[in-house]
């Protein structure tokens, strides 16, 4: 467009040079005028080009950009999903391992339910039994008649002092002193051995070893009195509290046959009715 420009200006000088000389001054400003406009033309192109290829540059660095970005990010996603699966997976065997440890729970707490039914009927069983062995042990721990401790009027002072010396001892096994009380039964027996209460004595020695769960003990004090005082009072007392014995060992046949011959011995006996009730609970 310039050089059209020029070639225009160019004829219109022409046509002034031959209008006359007074238009050549202003041909020359015109021809300046132009040389100014077609340099600058020339630097506008440059800077243009410069700008052109400042912005291919520009864009080429936003692209390599834009792509390890890209990458960056579709690293970051795979890595972020693969995390995710891991999660998955691991809250699946959790829950796997929970439905597992809930039902055990569950069939452990039928089973304590279970044995605590059984205990509960075992522990009535129990306390029924230990009423019994209680009514039994009652029984036999009333003195006969005939068989008073305390001195009475006309009585010696070696009588006074056996009764003496046989109350301290229950009076101790009472307490629950049960070393003290055979101590003292002993030396009834040693002191006094033909004494009325000596078969008492003896018998409550087995009843200390009785009570203190020493049960092969007691069924052997349970045996003096049977053989050294078989006429004596306590003999169908320690034939059943043997029984009960060796029952508490665990050994019914012996347990039975003692039984059976307090029954067949002493029919009309009150341990005889107990060791009848007891035989039918084989």
């Amino acid at each position: 467009m310039i050089n059209s420009r020029y070639r225009y200006l160019t004829l219109l000088s022409i046509v002034f040079l031959l209008s006359g000389c007074a238009m050549q001054q202003d041909i020359v400003v015109l021809e300046d005028r132009l040389g100014t406009l077609e340099q600058q033309n020339q630097l506008l192109k440059r800077q243009n080009e410069l700008l052109n290829q400042q912005l291919q540059d520009e864009l080429k660095v936003i692209g390599r950009s834009t792509k390890s970005g890209d990458k960056s990010l579709r690293s970051q996603y795979a890595t972020t999903n693969a995390d995710i699966r891991i999660l998955q997976k691991q809250s699946q065997i959790a829950n796997g391992r929970f439905e597992e440890l809930e039902y055990s729970i569950n069939r452990k707490f039928k089973s304590v339910e279970k044995l605590q039914k059984r205990m509960n009927k075992t522990e009535l069983a129990i306390a029924k039994l230990n009423k019994k062995f209680v009514q039994v042990d009652s029984y036999l721990n009333l003195e006969r008649p005939g068989k008073g401790n305390a001195a009475g009027k006309g009585e010696d002072k070696s009588d006074n002092s056996e009764n003496r010396l046989y109350d301290k001892a229950k009076q101790s096994y009472d307490n629950g002193d049960m070393d003290k009380a055979r101590q003292r039964f002993k030396q009834l027996i040693e002191d006094y051995p033909k004494s009325d209460q000596a078969d008492n004595a003896q018998f409550w020695i087995g009843e200390s070893y009785y009570r203190e769960k020493w049960y092969e003990k007691a069924i052997l004090e349970y045996q003096t009195v049977i053989e050294k005082y078989p006429k004596g009072n306590k003999v169908p007392a320690a034939m059943l509290k043997q029984a009960l014995a060796f029952l508490k060992l665990g050994d019914k046949a012996n347990s039975r046959l003692r039984l059976k011959e307090l029954t067949k011995k002493f029919p009309n006996s009150s341990e005889a009715r107990i060791a009848a009730q007891k035989l039918k609970e084989f």
